[in-house]
């Protein structure tokens, strides 16, 4: 008896679970992480260089856009480091069952988002 395959998958009716949207988002702070580099060492060497320099510094950092730019990478970096975390417990089979897997990765959205929310007030 042969298999019945779909012949049209519905994209927009297939949900991906939490720990997956989890582990894109890791993938895709990642990639921002790493894309932001060369724009916050320059901000950093504009910060040290000089007086002149640190003026110009503040000039762009006290602009909103660029607050909000700043405040995304910090949601990069925090989400990267808590789905890290999480990683690292699941490699060495800590996690694994489906109940606490799910759970974890909720922890690791809201532990992100909130971080990100009070870090971002005390930038803002």
């Amino acid at each position: 008896m042969q298999k019945q395959r779909p012949k049209h998958l519905d994209l927009a009716k297939i949900r991906l679970p939490v720990p997956g949207i989890v582990s894109i988002l890791h993938r895709v702070s990642g990639v921002a992480l790493f894309l932001s580099l060369p724009l916050l060492m320059y901000l950093f060497a504009g910060s040290l260089s000089s007086a002149a320099d640190f003026e110009t510094f503040r000039a762009v950092i006290a602009h909103p856009l660029m607050k909000l730019v700043l405040i995304g990478f910090l949601w990069a970096y925090l989400h990267h480091f808590c789905a890290g975390i999480r990683f690292l417990f699941l490699d060495v089979h800590k996690g694994l069952e489906l109940e606490t897997a799910r759970a974890t990765a909720k922890a690791v959205l809201a532990v992100s988002l909130t971080l990100t929310v009070i870090l971002g007030v005390l930038v803002w």
